[in-house]
């Protein structure tokens, strides 16, 4: 256990944020390396393996349902320096994510087919899209038993287990991928199956590794058989915070389902070009993504603790390093988005949309940090219905215009990506007035004595 309630809150930032980026520095070179080995394969094995990015999505939202109340419950336990706490709930959490993950398996495996054919632009496209579903699902399924177990070290600060496991994870699916896509080696290419199955062995060997750092750590958290059995009013606990957050992953994948929707008139240089560009965000993303994982922990200790004035430095300490790396980015999506492009695929359909997309989309990325950061804020503070009010407001500017837009004569893809630009200014300005009013409601206590006397926690047999 690291305890973030001391220190420079900077450094606890830089220090925690390290450990996170390690894993995503590699999480992003899969993703790029991945999509220059699928750009081999031509445009529409592109587009075939971009319809998992709105998969993906949905994924994220359903983790984050799970992580975002592990984390949130255990670091303001591990603030209040209660152990017992914390370790129920993380066991709890181990048990909803199995559920959660065999039920998302069943369910999606049915629906595949159907999901690959009605997001496709062509019956190739939805076939190979088909293939390559029936083992990233399953890969798919096994994030929630890793996400869970994650979330719960990050609550009590402990990031490197999880950074050294997703790296380890990572090199093995670059290693995987190229090999059982074109069967180096073996003489039998799997073509865009192959990526998939690489990944659903990378998350197998990141799942077994967590498990076995916890059982033989046996530290902070442990497994404790006694604590498996479901207790609903804990569960009720951890999705008042998550559900809320994970509805907004939700949104986001709504949203990038709508706009693969109407990209299919357009053909499958377009879908690709479009998933491309995504692809390049994401990775993009990732130091602020790293960023946001930091900032719970960090907030939400000093928040368990009712360090207030701790609890607002570290927004403000991140909010300066998010908008920072997002002016970098910025830079380079604004200046040279054709090069990014033609690194993974130089069909001139692919690079013009692709190009297009991220050359304007570029404005959304200094407010986009800010979002990200403030997000984050409202689940260190254990209640993220303020951000899910401005991420329902942001896809409602964004789906409904981008679908009356489509049906107008002469609509242009880029008609979506100048609306996205004005409508993420607004949520991030919507985040920042939520924040502060959230701000009036929970950090009215002068001092952690003070604040003891006028809010106390509930005991734990009330969770129960």
């Amino acid at each position: 256990m690291h305890d973030l309630t001391k220190g420079s809150i900077a450094r606890n930032l830089l220090q925690t944020t390290s450990f996170m980026l390690v894993g995503m520095v590699f999480q992003t070179l899969y993703f790029l390396v991945d999509l220059k080995f699928v750009g081999m394969l031509g445009p529409t094995a592109v587009a075939a393996v971009g319809l998992s990015g709105n998969l993906m999505f949905f994924v994220l939202a359903l983790t984050q349902m799970l992580g975002v109340g592990t984390t949130a419950l255990i670091a303001h336990a591990t603030g209040r320096k209660d152990r017992d706490a914390a370790r129920l709930v993380f066991n709890q959490s181990q048990v909803l994510s199995l559920v959660v993950g065999v039920v998302f398996f069943l369910v999606m495996m049915a629906l595949r087919v159907r999901f690959a054919r009605a997001q496709s632009a062509d019956p190739e496209t939805a076939r190979l899209a088909g293939e390559y579903l029936t083992w990233f699902i399953p890969s798919l399924a096994g994030q929630f038993a890793m996400v869970a177990t994650a979330a719960a070290l990050r609550g009590i600060g402990d990031f490197k287990p999880g950074m050294i496991v997703q790296t380890a994870t990572v090199v093995l699916n670059i290693v995987l991928a190229p090999v059982l896509m074109f069967g180096w080696g073996t003489g039998h290419p799997l073509g865009v199956a192959g990526t998939a199955i690489a990944s659903f062995a990378a998350v197998v060997v990141g799942v077994l590794g967590l498990i076995a750092y916890v059982v033989r750590k046996r530290g902070y958290l442990e497994f404790v058989r006694r604590e498996w059995p479901p207790r609903l009013a804990m569960w009720g606990r951890m999705l008042a915070i998550g559900l809320p957050a994970g509805a907004e992953f939700a949104l986001m994948g709504i949203y990038m389902a709508v706009i693969y929707s109407i990209t299919r008139r357009f053909g499958a240089g377009a879908q690709a070009g479009f998933g491309i560009g995504l692809r390049v965000i994401q990775a993009g993303f990732m130091p602020v993504v790293a960023l946001g994982f930091a900032v719970s922990p960090v907030a939400g200790q000093n928040f368990g603790a009712r360090l207030g004035e701790r609890v607002r430095a570290t927004f403000r300490i991140a909010a300066v390093m998010a908008m920072g790396a997002m002016a970098v980015l910025w830079l380079i999506c604004r200046f040279a988005p054709g090069p990014l492009v033609g690194i993974f695929n130089k069909d001139p359909g692919v690079l013009a949309v692709g190009s297009e997309y991220l050359k304007i989309v570029a404005w959304n990325f200094v407010p986009s940090g800010l979002v990200f950061v403030s997000s984050s804020m409202f689940q260190a503070l254990g209640n993220t219905i303020p951000s899910l009010v401005s991420s329902l407001i942001r896809t409602a500017l964004l789906v409904i215009p981008a679908v009356l837009m489509s049906r107008m004569n002469g609509f242009a893809l880029h008609w979506i990506w100048y609306l996205s630009v004005s409508v993420v200014a607004i949520h991030a300005t919507m985040n920042l007035l939520l924040l502060q009013r959230e701000y009036r409601r929970k950090l009215t206590f002068a001092d952690p004595a003070a604040a003891g006397a006028a809010a106390p926690v509930p005991p734990l047999a009330a969770a129960e």
